[in-house]
């Protein structure tokens, strides 16, 4: 049977086209958008810069200082998938949030952001553990970039209808764009809610040999991380690649999370940022199915070393971008 025609497999990947709404319309697209010219109009653009980066980075601590224990924690006790929808719902009931912000308030918003941001993250950790429950080693590249794919793909359908929404709020009866802005997290909160269902129906964790209470899952779950850091550092390969991981993977969310902050900072429109992330959106869906049969052709560190390569040259382009008068 196809991989694609598998409905554990489709279940699971369905997930990426549920959550990267937010990626894509939250993350990257109108918060950072609405936050500098509606939640902190009051402060100037370094500020509201300063507070955005400040709130992605406690966001990724958070996540930093919870993601090993809960992971060994979701490993012990056959709880990934139940710990993902919670960690769903958490980032689905801060989206829905950010629709009752009101203007200038502008640490609620990010008070809102941060959640909602860490119940995203938490919930992908969940969600990548569970690919090793629904496929065997040898699909993983291609499951795991049909995943992402689909995420591009339905990040940008929904994203596409936002920006229409935007564009025409009349259209669509909205008395203002802020109205519209403002709406727009909440059909992201629907999506997100209506395309996890699949997942939480169909994707099965492989059943647990022995049946624990949950304290004991608890002590089990830590006991194992505390083993596997005292034998870490005798696997320098996994070292290294975690370490490597740790500093490209930053990056390539500052990218995400801050190019339109900066777009913005330098005097570029809002409008033409959007889309130029929606044309991203569509590019990148055959673009991530390519990388899932690049990394079988030629190894994923290949593929890996590829796209850094990339980030690099986009990186240093833009820094050399000149301010718009």
């Amino acid at each position: 049977m196809s991989i694609y025609k598998n409905k554990q497999i489709l279940s699971w990947a369905i997930y990426d086209w549920a959550n990267s709404a937010f990626a894509t319309i939250v993350l990257a697209g109108f918060f950072p958008l609405f936050f500098k010219q509606f939640w902190s109009a009051q402060n100037t653009v370094t500020e509201s810069t300063f507070q955005l980066g400040a709130a992605n980075a406690l966001a990724s601590m958070v996540i930093v200082m919870l993601a090993p224990a809960l992971g060994a924690i979701a490993d012990a006790g056959n709880l990934k998938k139940r710990l993902l929808i919670v960690f769903s719902f958490l980032g689905i009931s801060m989206t829905l949030g950010l629709y009752f912000v009101e203007q200038n308030s502008w640490f609620l918003a990010i008070s809102f952001f941060v959640l909602a941001t860490i119940g995203f993250s938490g919930s992908i950790v969940f969600n990548d553990a569970l690919l090793t429950d629904i496929t065997e080693e040898k699909n993983y590249d291609r499951v795991s970039a049909f995943g992402y794919a689909l995420g591009y793909l339905g990040g940008g359908i929904l994203f596409a209808f936002n920006i229409a929404m935007v564009s025409r709020p009349e259209w669509f009866g909205f008395a203002s764009v802020n109205d519209a802005v403002r709406f727009s997290f909440i059909t992201v909160s629907i999506w997100w809610l209506v395309f996890s269902i699949p997942l939480w129906l169909f994707v099965h964790e492989d059943k647990a040999s022995e049946k624990y209470s949950t304290t004991q899952v608890m002590y089990s779950g830590i006991a194992q991380l505390i083993n596997t850091f005292k034998k870490i550092h005798k696997l320098k390969m996994v070292v290294l690649f975690l370490v490597a991981y740790w500093l490209y993977i930053d990056g390539v969310g500052t990218i995400v999370r801050m190019a339109v902050d900066y777009g913005l900072a330098i005097g570029l429109d809002g409008s033409d940022l959007l889309r130029a992330l929606l044309i991203t959106q569509f590019i990148a869906f055959p673009a991530a199915l390519g990388f899932g049969y690049l990394g079988e052709r030629i190894g994923a560190k290949t593929a890996i070393m590829f796209a850094i390569i990339v980030y690099l040259a986009v990186t240093v382009l833009a820094y050399r971008m000149i301010t718009v008068e």
